[in-house]
């Protein structure tokens, strides 16, 4: 599978397919009378730069010679907790806003208040993807947003999958996908999963190859982890899987490697490839240790490399040359457990007022003591050093 990655990338939201059956908004002939009153109107009312206003009339070939409507598309939005910020940036992305009629507009955000929508969730929602308002209630709007309650039983998921891609109110595609993954065994909370996290997938066409993909590789289909696996496989251009794949084998990974650590993780496939090298040159260049050990372990790659993997590593390092640690192959814990924790077990117990170590402790730590304040100023230096050196 590795090898033989094969699916288009979706490039986020294809807007081209998204809006195909959006009609589009009729150009009006500009004079030079209108098109200066436009400029104005978005100076005076929505605090445009003159720059701004002149760049987005222009490059829209947006004007109109009455502003009543404009004014009362205001009136609508600032009646429903909107911010001339706000508005301006809705007006940004869709000019011809200022020129519908409120009245059909307004029914859209009653449906969404009467679902348990905020205010906040309505201007987060049309300021993301004000062109919803353009989309049908009835044909649309309403059929989606009950699919999604069908689901999810449930108006606040339904709602935080719209808010989260208020695209998914548009898109043909996305009823039709969720009815494939349904029949395909995949659990309401990875569809759910896969709503609030990447909706690109379930927007996105052939969704069934890469389905029928995730299920060979042993995935279960009621688990998280398959939407996950879906969305990593779904989403990756060729190029930039193939790219991975070969920064990963660069290092020792075999496909059967890849493999079990997809298995076991498949977010690391999301990590950039620069991320997957750069932890690969410490953990081997620097660290000195087994590269498929992280095979193991495959979500380090998520972790921030700066403020968790190179402090911690250079911990482990410092307290294995002193003798003060035994050697393991599986370092996964002290990368995973919060940071106080992380300071009670790998630096703490180091004092010298440290009594007998407890019996857990003692499974991980030889019975020797050390200077608190030395040890920090050392593991200070060798984290400083080691940042600076590019790692």
């Amino acid at each position: 599978m590795f090898s033989s990655h094969r699916y288009k990338p979706l490039l986020y939201l294809n807007l081209n397919l998204l809006f195909r059956r959006t009609p589009p908004t009729p150009l009006m002939f500009c004079t030079s009378q209108s098109h200066s009153s436009t400029v104005s109107y978005l100076i005076n009312n929505l605090a445009f730069t003159p720059q701004a206003a002149l760049t987005l009339t222009t490059s829209k070939r947006f004007c109109f010679n009455d502003p009543h409507k404009a004014d009362t598309v205001l009136v609508l939005f600032k009646t429903h907790g909107f911010s001339n910020s706000q508005i301006a940036t809705i007006v940004t992305k869709l000019p011809a806003i200022l020129a519908s009629n409120p009245q059909r507009m307004l029914p859209k955000f009653q449906f969404l208040a009467s679902k348990g929508a905020s205010t906040h969730d309505i201007v987060l929602l049309t300021t993301r993807h004000p062109k919803f308002l353009h989309s049908s209630l009835k044909n649309r709007i309403i059929p989606t947003y009950g699919l999604l309650k069908a689901l999810f039983r449930s108006d606040e998921k339904a709602l935080s999958c719209i808010v989260s891609c208020p695209a998914s109110l548009m898109d043909s595609r996305l009823p039709k996908n969720i009815k494939l993954l349904a029949d395909a065994g995949v659990s309401d909370s990875a569809i759910y999963h896969l709503c609030r996290t990447r909706t690109s997938v379930l927007m996105s066409s052939d969704l069934g190859k890469p389905v029928d993909e995730v299920k060979k590789l042993g995935f279960d289909p009621s688990l998280v982890k398959f939407a996950i696996a879906l969305q990593a496989i779904r989403t990756l251009p060729k190029s930039l899987w193939d790219a991975k794949v070969d920064v990963l084998k660069r290092w020792g990974w075999s496909e059967e490697t890849l493999s079990e650590a997809f298995r076991r993780n498949p977010l690391y496939m999301l990590s950039s490839k620069d991320k997957l090298n750069e932890v690969m040159k410490l953990w081997v260049n620097q660290l000195g240790w087994n590269p498929l050990a992280l095979a193991r372990m495959p979500w380090l790659f998520g972790c921030n490399l700066e403020r968790r993997i190179i402090p911690r590593a250079f911990v482990l390092q410092h307290l294995l040359a002193k003798g003060l640690i035994k050697k393991n192959d599986n370092w996964g814990t002290p990368f995973l457990i919060p940071e106080d924790m992380f300071l009670k077990k790998f630096v703490e117990c180091f004092t010298e007022e440290k009594s007998q170590p407890s019996e857990d402790d003692r499974m991980i730590f030889k019975n020797e003591t050390l200077d608190l304040d030395k040890l920090k100023q050392e593991i200070i230096n060798l984290v400083t050093n080691g940042v600076r050196s590019g790692i």
